[in-house]
């Protein structure tokens, strides 16, 4: 199973930048997204470097999640895949 990072979580002044905003194809609801709270997911940067994070919750009614990566995210992680662990 694969998501899209869509964006950082955050507000209008701050960002978060372990905490990401990911969408997948196949969930398009608030309860479809709350079957995937507490999966792994990983990451692999362009260099090859592997970072893994977790699902925390859901975000907004249409599906989104939110992912908790154990350190910081690059910007150009945004409109990449992420794929789930185990699913």
């Amino acid at each position: 199973m694969e998501g899209t990072i869509v964006n950082f979580r955050g507000s209008y002044k701050t960002k978060s930048d372990n905490h990401m905003v990911i969408s997948v194809n196949s969930v398009d609801s608030k309860e479809k997204a709350q079957k995937l709270v507490g999966k792994e997911v990983s990451w692999t940067s362009p260099a090859g470097k592997e970072i893994k994070g977790k699902v925390a919750s859901s975000h907004g009614n249409s599906g989104a999640l939110r992912i908790i990566f154990e350190k910081g995210m690059p910007g150009q992680a945004i409109g990449t895949k992420v794929k789930f662990l185990g699913v």
